[in-house]
């Protein structure tokens, strides 16, 4: 009798080892489950789940995060497919400090960074002395003191590039207060800063249009910021993920961005 419990159990342990390995695995037919923020990753997913992935064969399961960290140690750990929120720069430093395998597989949309204020409509008019909040991650906050720099606000030591930190500017002629915070955290706090640089995603989240109340917006020539769609070393080649970046860079979906975002959210290319 103890001998029978001790089959059935070693039985169901394999069999719920097996349904937990088959979780994350998104072979022909499967579900492919996969990780954004909200805005734009999460409405595009959306429209290719509800318009385009029935007749591609694409089981589509959506889930999303609200902050830059969450969707990669899922990722990595097993309980998403793929993931779309990220750059490739950032993608770089997560591997790098979290000692992860994960890798792109297409460019889809270029989210632009902006300054934004509720004081001033040109950055030029930004005052002495001004607080300007930037996010406080390592890649975007080096985006973002990029951006403040090709304007004239500050200066950077030569060739930190897009490893930029607030004790890397060497010249600072209005003497700015630059004031690194939580991405999320930026378009609540610009009551109370002279401007902030903003993320796309948090920006359309709360309400904004890059395109129409950004006081300064990056350029998409020659920008290494595109969005990308990630999945973990080895699953580049998922015949689900396959048709996931086709359906991302397809003029379906290109029309898609086009038409919702109006220039706030530009797509990279077409399939």
């Amino acid at each position: 009798m103890r001998g029978s419990f001790i089959a059935a159990a070693a039985g169901a342990l394999a069999l719920s080892l097996g349904l937990t390995a088959c979780g994350a695995d998104s072979a022909d037919g499967d579900k492919l489950v996969v990780g954004a923020t909200p805005t734009p990753a999460g409405e595009v997913l959306t429209y290719i789940k509800d318009h385009l992935a029935k007749k591609a064969g694409l089981d589509l399961e959506i889930r999303e995060f609200t902050d830059y960290n969450t969707p990669n140690t899922a990722l990595q750990e097993g309980s998403l497919d793929a993931n779309l929120y990220q750059h490739a720069p950032f993608l770089t430093e997560f591997n790098k400090s979290k000692k992860t395998d994960l890798v792109p597989v297409t460019e889809v949309y270029l989210p632009p960074m902006g300054v934004y204020s509720k004081q001033v409509k040109d950055v030029a008019a930004l005052p002495q002395g001004a607080t300007v909040g930037v996010p406080n991650d390592t890649t975007n906050e080096g985006r973002a003191l990029q951006l403040l720099a090709s304007h004239g606000l500050i200066g950077l030591k030569k060739g930190v590039g897009g490893t930029a930190t607030p004790e890397d500017i060497t010249s600072n002629p209005k003497h700015l207060t630059v004031k690194p915070l939580d991405p999320a955290q930026l378009p609540r706090s610009l009551d109370d800063l002279g401007g902030a640089v903003i993320n796309n995603n948090y920006a359309l989240d709360a309400g904004l249009s890059p395109k129409k109340d950004a006081v300064v917006l990056e350029s998409p020539k020659g920008n290494p910021y595109n969005n990308i769609l990630a999945v973990k070393k080895g699953d580049q080649d998922d015949p689900q993920v396959r048709k996931l970046a086709k359906l991302l860079t397809s003029p379906e979906v290109k029309k898609f961005i086009e038409d919702k975002y109006k220039g706030s959210v530009l797509p990279v290319r077409t399939g």
